[in-house]
């Protein structure tokens, strides 16, 4: 496959005005299917890979490039989900496309599918050739409370971060805060000292946890395994803030 074979995507939603996901204004772009089943997940509609929408390449950077006068200098694509990296041959013709106009891009992941099989190292070396950016999802260090929270190991988690910074990839760090499942200081001063092992790292953002997406779990008829569960307080943020370091890296 060349990466700029015309590939179509499973496509859950697009946001055209994205401000958290990368630098500056994004067109956002959220794949369907996901591997993991994160207890906090606010979009648990994005699991299946069953979809009835789907796009080509050319045409969501069509659609993506009407926003362009948006965007500024720092301002771009970011491709999140679900979890992209299930649609590799899709992202590499669709970022092959959008570099060639100059776009900036982003992949949001939580690195689930990563692997040094040849298979799928081939084909992640050409897609990070066309990608400026990785925010990296680690949802939690140890690797106990990382499946009970998610439902799978990180291990793999973890080598991608190792094979970004080895390659010299820039990276957004993200922790989800949830009290319970990865709040816990030993773990978040674990985690930190994790991410001061890599040389590529540009931001450390720690997420609170929240309940907005309990309604999309009640529509889809799946009981809710955080009920009961709240967000962390401010001082909690604050700590793990503190703990992870986040003032430590450049915030962009």
């Amino acid at each position: 496959m060349t990466a700029c074979e015309q590939k179509t995507a499973n496509l859950h939603s697009i946001e055209t005005f994205g401000s958290v996901d990368g630098p500056g204004v994004r067109f956002v772009v959220f794949l369907q299917g996901c591997g993991m089943r994160c207890r906090f997940c606010h979009n648990p509609d994005t699991w299946s890979t069953k979809t009835n929408q789907t796009i080509t390449a050319d045409a969501l950077l069509e659609k993506a490039l009407r926003y362009r006068r948006y965007w500024g200098k720092s301002g771009g694509i970011t491709v999140s989900g679900g979890e992209p990296l299930l649609q590799m041959d899709f992202l590499l013709s669709f970022f092959a496309m959008a570099k060639a106009q100059g776009v900036h891009t982003v992949i949001d992941t939580a690195g689930a599918p990563f692997s040094r099989d040849p298979a799928f190292l081939d084909k992640f070396r050409q897609l990070m050739e066309y990608t400026d950016l990785v925010l990296l999802d680690i949802k939690e260090i140890d690797p106990d409370k990382h499946k009970r929270l998610t439902g799978q190991d990180n291990a793999n988690i973890l080598d991608l971060a190792r094979y970004l910074s080895d390659t010299g990839k820039p990276v957004w760090i993200r922790h989800v805060l949830v009290p319970s499942y990865s709040d816990f200081d030993e773990d978040l001063i674990h985690l930190g000292a994790f991410i001061k092992t890599l040389q590529n790292v540009q931001r450390v953002e720690v997420l609170p946890y929240h309940t907005m997406g309990i309604f999309k779990w009640n529509k889809l008829g799946i009981p809710y395994p955080l009920e009961g569960i709240d967000p962390p307080t401010p001082d909690r943020v604050e700590n793990a803030s503190r703990l992870l370091c986040t003032q430590d890296y450049l915030q962009i």
